[in-house]
């Protein structure tokens, strides 16, 4: 199939597959039941788009818990929400983009401001949802990267981690394409950073072929075990760099071959 017709292809399943579920997700929030659907949504877009997770360790089962990821594109959204039932914490301007912010907001998204002035609001806006019990997906970063690497994380939005039962740290990595290694010179096909365009970029990955990320969950963390929370995010950006650096070198080998510095369960998921 030519990129073309993989990617008009893709499109229109996916575009079908979301009006489709929009109506379900408003009767769930209309019942108090948000979480679900998501669930659903989520995984149905991977098996659209032609990707696989392989996912490694568990999720936090304790709500709420605030969950710190690495960001490289906008499909981490795609596989976090596949595996986590959790609201995710967004830049304020994604809440007006056409479609994508009507599913932001859909799911719950926290939507925050990068002006020092809304710091406060924001707070109260977290700690608000995760006093009700709601887990909140956070990218940690403030931004996203080409997913070669970890940028810090930003200690300012770990300001209301003391009220999550538990802070899990995660990692996503970029591994392989259509069962080879991602070659570098494609890696900005995959991740969206920078002043890419949003639709001519997705666009382009739609004609690509089947996508492999990792995604490992880390064992949890307490906030009240940091002695500040510039001390839990650096332990948190440490971690997830670590995760990413295994699968990242683990994509040139076969996987039988990658040894995780600790017990991890891996497991298969949208294949």
């Amino acid at each position: 199939m030519t990129h073309g017709l993989r990617a008009g292809a893709r499109l229109i399943v996916w575009l079908a597959w979301t009006f489709l579920l929009l109506p379900l997700q408003l009767l769930a929030l209309a019942l108090g039941q948000p979480d679900r659907i998501p669930l659903i949504y989520h995984r149905g877009v991977l098996r659209i788009f032609g990707i696989s997770i392989d996912k490694r360790g568990v999720p936090s089962p304790s709500r709420p818990t605030l969950f710190v990821s690495n960001h490289a594109s906008y499909l981490d959204i795609e596989a976090l929400g596949a595996l986590v039932a959790g609201s995710f914490v967004a830049k304020s301007e994604v809440s007006s983009w056409p479609l994508f912010g009507l599913l932001a907001r859909l799911q719950r998204s926290v939507f925050i401001e990068r002006r020092r002035s809304r710091a406060a609001g924001h707070r109260a806006a977290l700690a608000a949802r995760l006093d009700d019990g709601d887990s909140i997906i956070l990218f940690a970063e403030g931004t996203s990267s080409d997913g070669r690497q970890v940028l810090a994380f930003k200690s300012a939005l770990f300001a209301v981690a003391d009220r999550a039962r538990a802070v899990q740290p995660v990692s996503i990595a970029y591994t392989r394409l259509n069962g080879a290694p991602l070659p570098g010179r494609l890696r900005p096909e995959v991740a969206w950073y920078g002043d890419m365009e949003l639709a001519g970029h997705l666009w382009n990955f739609l004609g690509l072929g089947a996508l492999t990320l990792v995604v490992e969950f880390h064992p949890t963390v307490a906030a009240r075990d940091f002695p500040s929370r510039k001390a839990l995010a650096d332990h948190c950006q440490r971690i997830v760099a670590g995760g990413l650096s295994r699968a990242l070198r683990g994509s040139l080998t076969p996987r039988d071959a990658v040894v995780p510095s600790e017990p991890v369960e891996i497991s298969r998921v949208c294949d």
